[in-house]
């Protein structure tokens, strides 16, 4: 292969490979293709090409791991984020090494670059008065405000993920007897969530003021086109900012989209809603995945405790029988 194919190659592995072979859902193309219109002007600044002039060899194992590099230090992703960009080039470079075995060694290399270990931390979620004070902030009398309170109600109840939320449409959504919203999530897992009296309320009146066909996204642009993730991002921030002038704890908490879905979901874990159930609600493959938010409430902890019976027997310090190993456990 000349190694100036790497365009086609690159246009070879969405359309073929992503799209024909594996039938890939739209999130996964736009996660991979999201993860390249970062790393190609990243490359054409750092070898002097444009991107349609690149090569396979300028994308070696150095000047991935500086791409990763550049994510977290300039873009300030998390290991998280940064651990799904490589993700999406290891997808790409499996596909290369089998079709262009003469770079199999090439490739070796880039799948040798290792993910990112990251500490665990308790998922952050907002309490009833933040998601209160945050759902007030937008201003109401106009377009805009209106659109932001009712994204951001909606948002706080059902827990759709980001890229659900965004790309609402008005079809999705029912507003007779039993209002739900129906969205396709992760793994292309369809589920229909149930509105609260109040919010379909907001949400029919929503729609009532603002005239679409069936296609239309819920909650469009001022120009009617679909809320992009950034968009998504800075209308939060900034309500949040409003917020935190009636609500200081906010503050204090780093709010993003997702938080919103954290929010609904111990909402519905502190009212006594099983597990197995908050999973359906989210669209969560298992209950596993669900069991993040019982360790992020301490009031839950603190409810098990009071239920717990005393052993009797008084706690002892563990003393090192041995120099060395008292020199070794205080490391």
């Amino acid at each position: 292969m000349s190694p100036t194919n790497f365009p086609a190659l690159l246009q070879r592995f969405f359309t073929e490979r992503l799209v024909t072979h594996q039938d890939a859902s739209a999130h996964t193309v736009a996660a991979y293709r999201d993860t390249f219109r970062l790393l190609l002007p990243f490359v054409h600044a750092r070898v002097g090409r444009a991107p349609s002039a690149l090569r396979l060899d300028d994308l070696d194992a150095s000047c991935l791991e500086a791409f990763l590099v550049h994510l977290e230090r300039d873009r300030h992703n998390q290991p998280r984020t940064r651990n799904q960009r490589l993700a999406a080039l290891r997808g790409f470079f499996r596909y290369v090494a089998l079709q262009e075995p003469a770079y199999s060694l090439h490739c070796q290399r880039v799948l040798a670059i290792p993910a990112k270990r990251y500490e665990r931390v308790p998922v952050a979620f907002l309490t009833d008065d933040e998601i209160a004070a945050l759902v007030a902030a937008p201003d109401a009398t106009t377009w805009v405000g209106r659109r932001d309170r009712t994204l951001l109600l909606v948002a706080t109840q059902t827990g759709l993920r980001n890229s659900e939320l965004t790309g609402l449409r008005r079809q999705d959504v029912a507003l007779e007897a039993g209002a739900h919203i129906r969205c396709t999530g992760k793994g292309r897992k369809t589920r229909a969530t149930p509105l609260r009296p109040d919010v379909a309320a907001v949400l029919a009146d929503w729609l009532a003021r603002q005239p679409g066909t069936p296609s239309d996204p819920v909650f469009p642009t001022a120009r009617g086109g679909r809320l992009s993730a950034d968009a998504l991002q800075r209308l939060v921030t900034r309500h949040t900012g409003t917020a935190a002038q009636t609500c200081p704890s906010l503050t204090q908490k780093a709010v993003t989209p997702h938080t919103l879905r954290h929010g609904a979901a111990m909402a519905l874990l502190q009212r006594g809603v099983d597990l197995s159930v908050i999973a359906l609600w989210l669209g969560h493959e298992s209950t596993e995945t669900t069991e993040i938010y019982l360790h992020a409430d301490l009031r839950l902890k603190e409810r098990a405790l009071a239920h717990a019976t005393p052993s009797g027997l008084v706690p002892d310090r563990y003393h090192a029988p041995d120099p060395v190993l008292a020199f070794l456990e205080g490391l």
